[in-house]
């Protein structure tokens, strides 16, 4: 596989990418492109779409608002998408697209929506979650974009779990766990083999004392703190995935 190359611009494109392929850009990308990268005719940026890899493309422009990008070769073989879920009680719109984007630059491989009991925002756009997915992937080298899943209330999750998703640990990060060292329980969890993972965060007031109790209760669930001090639900999700990608991820 190729090296990710950091100084060059990459572009998420929703087309089938192959060797001397030619793609006509929509108007959004030749503005993108020409206006605001400042890229010009016989420029060279890389392209991917989450299925065939990622290419270097040359950009052939038409004016100020048509170009076209040739496909020179492939650079990099397309990697599969991480199995690790991340599950998050939905934050407001500027938080959340942090929030999203960092979930993507830590190696999430979906990214899930839950209604607890404290969520303060009632609804989620997931087309801004896409874009916001896409942006990161974009800037971040990553060739396998995450699926966005659908919103649901916490206890649906959890009532289907063992049918939803066999043999998936949820990982549930409490901050009246006991312990302020997650360490210790992830190296427990590591010592009982390798299993796929869900990560929990819940909202900026916490959960529950009912949703703690529930969570609790059931075998598929094991909770971690985050250390000694109270995280904003944004800077939870960014430690919880840092910390399990350390030592049960793929930063082995």
């Amino acid at each position: 596989m190729g090296k990710y190359e950091f100084k060059m611009q990459r572009l998420f494109l929703r087309h089938i990418l192959a060797d001397g392929a030619r793609i006509e850009t929509d108007r959004g990308q030749a503005n993108y492109l020409q206006n605001v990268l400042r890229l010009k005719d016989g420029d060279y940026v890389l392209v991917f779409n989450g299925s065939d890899g990622e290419w270097l493309a040359k950009i052939a422009t038409n004016g100020r608002r048509d170009c076209a990008l040739q496909l020179i070769d492939r650079t990099r073989e397309q990697t599969e998408r991480n199995d690790l879920m991340y599950m998050f009680a939905p934050l407001k719109h500027a938080r959340l697209d942090y929030m999203v984007q960092k979930a993507v630059e830590m190696g999430a491989g979906s990214l899930k929506p839950v209604m607890t009991q404290h969520t303060q925002a009632s609804r989620v756009n997931l087309e801004r979650m896409e874009a916001n997915v896409i942006e990161a992937a974009e800037q971040c080298g990553v060739l396998s974009i995450p699926e966005v899943l659908a919103p649901q209330p916490l206890k649906d999750v959890l009532a289907v779990w063992p049918e939803a998703q066999p043999g998936r640990r949820l990982l549930f990060c409490d901050e009246a766990e006991g312990t302020n060292n997650p360490l210790l329980t992830l190296a427990q969890i590591k010592e009982s083999g390798v299993q796929p993972i869900a990560v929990l965060i819940g909202p900026e007031g916490g959960f529950s004392d009912e949703e703690r109790e529930h969570l609790r209760s059931l075998d598929f669930v094991t909770a971690i703190p985050l250390g000694p001090r109270i995280l904003r639900a944004d800077t939870a999700a960014v430690a919880a995935l840092a910390v399990v990608q350390a030592t049960i991820g793929d930063w082995k």
